[in-house]
């Protein structure tokens, strides 16, 4: 099982990278008040038929040819039932996929987030061609990352370019610092 949920949250947006996803967008919202965590990833890739979507959750069933087992859908999904939660999966075959798994902040399972900034990081420097849109809110507050702003700023400089992806961390961090001290 993964440690973080930031690795479920990468394993999954991965998924959506080999499904010919152009954008990408993760949403991590924690609501204290309500006692719950949401965690929601959607892309616009080849969807699944419902063949597929049936037995994503198998962890002896994948579409990859390089081994025989999947195990990132069933292992965030059990991450999800230990806190008392959910994972819901839909998806349309030509339009895409969507996940939303949900979890109880104050259940003694409740694997930690870890390093979701890292995390979005990694797949924005390993995937500049696609665009990805980060949303991470607390409470009331939230930090929004949509890398088509970037791409309309920058023109032709790739993301992955070493100035604009040490740009991204930066923003990443600074902005998850105020999300934290606006809590």
């Amino acid at each position: 099982m993964m440690q973080e949920l930031s690795m479920n949250i990468l394993d999954v947006a991965e998924n959506s990278v080999r499904a010919g996803a152009s954008l990408v967008e993760i949403t991590v919202d924690r609501q204290p008040v309500n006692d719950l965590m949401t965690i929601t990833i959607s892309d616009n890739g080849c969807g699944m038929s419902p063949e597929q979507l049936k037995k994503v959750s198998d962890p002896f069933y994948t579409t990859r040819t390089t081994r025989s087992v999947g195990l990132g859908i069933p292992f965030f999904r059990m991450a999800a039932e230990l806190t008392g939660g959910k994972l819901e999966i839909s998806s349309t075959q030509g339009v895409g996929t969507l996940i939303k798994a949900s979890f109880v902040l104050s259940s003694i399972d409740l694997m930690p987030l870890g390093n979701i900034n890292e995390t979005i990081f990694v797949l924005i420097h390993g995937n500049p061609d696609m665009d990805f849109v980060f949303t991470h809110r607390l409470g009331g507050s939230e930090l929004v990352l949509d890398t088509r702003s970037f791409r309309r700023i920058l023109g032709d400089i790739p993301l992955n370019d070493p100035k604009v992806s040490s740009f991204i961390r930066e923003f990443l961090d600074e902005n998850t610092r105020e999300l934290l001290q606006a809590q």
